[in-house]
């Protein structure tokens, strides 16, 4: 029986005959590559933290012949759930370079989770529902957006190990399943401990479903799904073994619900307030119309795991071993999974199933268009910043200022570790870095940056906005210690004090930012 106990008599009438114009395999191999669109341009993808990784990429792959690197940072390997893109990138840059291996792997995120998407719903459903169009603008969320590589990657893979597990139950393939996913779940594992969770949570959920739709009692059914996905429980032991650093910060900010209802409203979050909420409202309205309508129903596997998912979104806490967002980071697979539930009930009304592929189609492309426009937006103000770089010798220590009002404007803000691309491109130092061991392979060797050695030390304020969390600008430029960088550059600065910076040499302007050059800097230059 197996997964096929999930195309009920509700639906056995669509699930049989030719397939709908929405599911021929062109559109949907063709839907599956547009997703590529807002990447295809950009050589850096502009998604906030990533820039921050490539300057680890960089020290990853040359720290051992840069005496440059080796004068600032040290690298360790270890057994951490937090390794996806650093693994890749050690086969890949050494064929393409660095920054084209890291687009490459980031440019493959979106096509693999569309396709993940629709591989679930066609296993679940049996025929792929016109309603799943409405899940793909979904994939260009917040923790992509965010430049949450790892994760992002992570989250991909998980939906098509999804996929593969829900069609080998359907398949009765429960032993060969069972093996399988002992490697597949080290591996979603080792790329980011998140993908592992959300899968094991979908594999979970549905595992229950389809053992009630064999008539067992919820116990029961509760206890073989248990049972069924034991096989993905087995990387937990490396957890237990994985340092963790201080333990005491294990975990933070419990049921924040101003930070939660905030990540709500931020999950589709890019540059364009009223369209960003407007777009998450309509996916918000298709859900609720599907819940109204006689003509549509929901699967019970992905129901309940949605309900699963905002389960443990309440519970979760805002911070997990010092990685901000391990509540909000659900939030956009949470809605995805609401829309891939959704289904025509039978019999099957295909003008409307017609109707509702048309307006999904739109409503993608529209989403698409709008990130494509705000991606190469945000690419090309970086490339003019960047041309700063080519004033900045090999080995410089940079410190870079971005300029963050407390109360953020809507757009991300995309230059907030720009300032790591001196590491990735100079072999320097940047003021950037995450120095959190718990999930990071990087080490501080450099003393000479006093406080100002790694994130957040590059965000500053507007002066009338001193929030104790971070320095304003001009705290920033008096502190600074000139004897320990050779430079300073200010990203989007918000307005200073020109006193503060009378000791250095402006060496370069660009649009919304400057570059100091700190006196001792040529005469250290010339000695290297």
């Amino acid at each position: 029986m197996g997964m096929m106990g999930e195309v009920t008599a509700s639906a056995v009438d669509w699930t049989r005959g030719p397939d709908p114009w929405w599911e021929r395999r062109w559109l949907l191999a063709l839907v599956v590559l547009a997703t590529t669109l807002p990447l295809l341009y950009p050589a850096v993808p502009p998604l906030v933290d990533l820039p921050g990784h490539i300057g680890r990429y960089r020290v990853e792959l040359d720290l051992n012949h840069s005496p440059f690197l080796q004068r600032y940072y040290g690298f360790h390997w270890a057994v951490m759930g937090n390794l996806g893109v650093d693994l890749l990138i050690l086969g890949l840059a050494p064929l393409v370079g660095l920054e084209p291996a890291v687009k490459l792997i980031i440019l493959a995120i979106p096509p693999l989770t569309a396709a993940g998407f629709l591989w679930v719903a066609r296993e679940v459903h049996g025929r792929v529902p016109p309603t799943a169009y409405f899940a793909l603008p979904f994939i260009y969320s917040f923790p992509l957006l965010y430049g949450f590589a790892n994760f992002a990657l992570s989250a991909a893979l998980a939906f098509l190990a999804f996929g593969f597990w829900l069609r080998l139950g359907r398949l009765d393939r429960r032993r060969l399943r069972a093996a399988l996913f002992v490697p597949i779940s080290f591996a979603l594992f080792f790329c980011h401990t998140y993908g592992l969770g959300l899968l094991g949570l979908m594999c979970f959920s549905a595992e229950i479903v389809g053992q009630r739709q064999r008539g067992r009692t919820l116990v029961g059914a509760t206890a073989v799904a248990a049972l069924s996905t034991v096989a993905l429980g087995l990387p937990l032991l490396v957890m237990l073994l994985w340092p963790s650093g201080s333990h005491d910060q294990l975990a933070t900010e419990w049921f924040n619900w101003g930070m939660k209802w905030g990540g709500f409203y931020n999950v589709l979050r890019d540059r364009w307030g009223p369209f960003d909420v407007s777009t998450l409202e309509l996916a918000g309205v298709i859900f609720a119309f599907a819940l109204v309508s006689p003509k549509l129903s929901l699967a019970p596997k992905l129901s309940l795991a949605a309900a699963v998912l905002a389960v443990c979104f309440v519970l979760l806490p805002r911070f997990i071993m010092q990685s901000a967002y391990a509540d909000v980071r659900l939030l956009p697979f949470l809605f995805a999974i609401m829309l891939l539930a959704i289904r025509l009930r039978a019999p099957a009304d295909l003008r409307l199933g017609s109707a509702l592929a048309v307006f999904g189609l739109l409503f993608f492309a529209v989403r698409l268009t709008g990130t494509t426009v705000s991606l190469t937006m945000a690419a090309r103000a970086q490339e003019a910043k960047l041309a700063a770089l080519q004033f900045v010798p090999r080995g410089a220590r940079v410190a870079s200022f971005v300029g963050l009002p407390a109360a953020e404007p809507w757009s991300m803000p995309r230059e907030s570790h720009l300032g790591a691309l001196v590491i990735a491109r100079r072999e320097g130092f940047s003021n950037d870095q995450w120095l959190v061991a718990s999930h990071n392979l990087l080490e501080l060797k450099y003393r000479g940056a006093g406080t100002f050695a790694g994130n957040p030390s590059e965000i500053v304020r507007p002066n009338d906005e001193h929030d104790g969390a971070y320095r304003t600008i001009d705290e920033a430029l008096a502190q600074v210690p000139r004897d320990g960088f050779d430079y300073v550059w200010l990203l989007n600065p918000p307005s200073f004090d020109k006193r503060l910076v009378g000791d250095m040499q402006l060496v370069w302007t660009g649009p919304r930012a400057l570059l100091y050059r700190i006196p001792h800097a040529t005469r250290r230059m010339n000695s290297v």
